[in-house]
């Protein structure tokens, strides 16, 4: 064969084959073809289950040591505060026990001395549950209405509460229903004592505050008074009975150009979330009235006597 009839070219490096844009349009016409058949008809499902049985196990022994890891950790930390809540518990048991062992004694010298004094002994109201049926259509109130009324033997002013404190009183009784209006009332007003320091007051409803507040009015800046003062019933009203939990306090303002302090509350009853409620007798009503004094009867005065001559 002659020379100057072979092909003196170089071979390609790679094989020649379909153009690299070719390549890219049929790739992008099959993932999409694959995206909507997968969303339409899910074609790629049993592929991808199969997949996932085949991984599980590996990604089981390599999320293992992870784990572990976060286990001891969280064993730790769980075991750290199990000893200090025991810890707190022991303590607060020992003061409950303090304090438990004081009330008994406060009772028994409370016994004893209206034993001594012949002083009756507290009246005990009478109690009747009730359930809240809804609440009242007024959005510038804050009233209930319970499933008991005049049937039931309830009268207007009794008051009302829950497990946790006073929540409000029997203002509008009808045959089978009553309303109560709550302690977060603006009409309302209790009168109460603080507990540590035995300083009375007369707490109101606050209606400017939108979950339900209260404050103790009329109280001079200088009255011992401080945030976390737990307000109870005064039982010098004749309604609520004494002793009875109303609120707590939140924060005191002492402004000097006011001689009163301005001392925002918060009622311990749920006021906004009870459904089961007891409403007590009034206590005016277990009290005797007071009698009537007699009027003064007027002595017609003697005449004069005319001398004779």
């Amino acid at each position: 064969m002659p020379l100057g009839t072979l092909d003196r070219t170089p071979p390609p490096f790679f094989r020649q084959g379909p153009s690299a844009l070719s390549k890219l349009t049929v790739c992008t016409a099959l993932a999409l073809f694959l995206m909507v058949a997968d969303t339409r008809f899910g074609v790629t499902q049993p592929l991808r289950a199969v997949i996932a049985d085949f991984l599980y196990p590996v990604q089981w022994l390599v999320l293992q040591p992870v784990n572990w890891v976060r286990g001891s950790a969280v064993y730790f930390q769980s075991l750290q505060s199990a000893s200090a809540g025991a810890e707190q518990m022991r303590i607060t048991m020992a003061q409950q026990s303090l304090k438990a062992n004081q009330v008994d004694q406060l009772m028994l010298e409370n016994t004893r001395l209206r034993q001594l004094l012949e002083l009756r002994a507290r009246i005990n109201a009478s109690t009747r549950a009730a359930q809240i049926l809804y609440d009242a259509a007024d959005p510038f109130s804050r009233k209930v209405i319970i499933d008991r009324g005049q049937v039931h033997g309830i009268v207007a002013g009794s008051p009302v509460i829950d497990g946790y404190g006073v929540l409000g009183q029997v203002t509008r009784v009808f045959g089978a229903i009553s309303e109560v209006t709550l302690i977060t009332d603006g009409d309302q007003a209790i009168p109460v004592l603080n507990t540590r320091t035995g300083v009375r007051g007369v707490a109101f409803g606050d209606l400017s505050n939108p979950v339900g507040g209260m404050e103790l009015r009329f109280t001079p800046a200088d009255t011992d008074v401080q945030a976390g003062d737990v307000l109870s019933t005064s039982g010098v009203d004749g309604v609520y009975p004494a002793g009875l939990a109303v609120a707590r306090v939140d924060k005191v303002e002492r402004r000097s150009e006011s001689v009163f302090a301005r001392i925002a509350l918060s009622p311990l009853a749920q006021v906004r979330g009870t459904m089961h409620v007891m409403v007590l007798q009034p206590v005016g009503s277990q009290i005797e009235a007071r009698p009537v004094e007699p009027s003064a009867t007027s002595v017609p005065a003697a005449a004069p006597s005319t001398p004779k001559r």
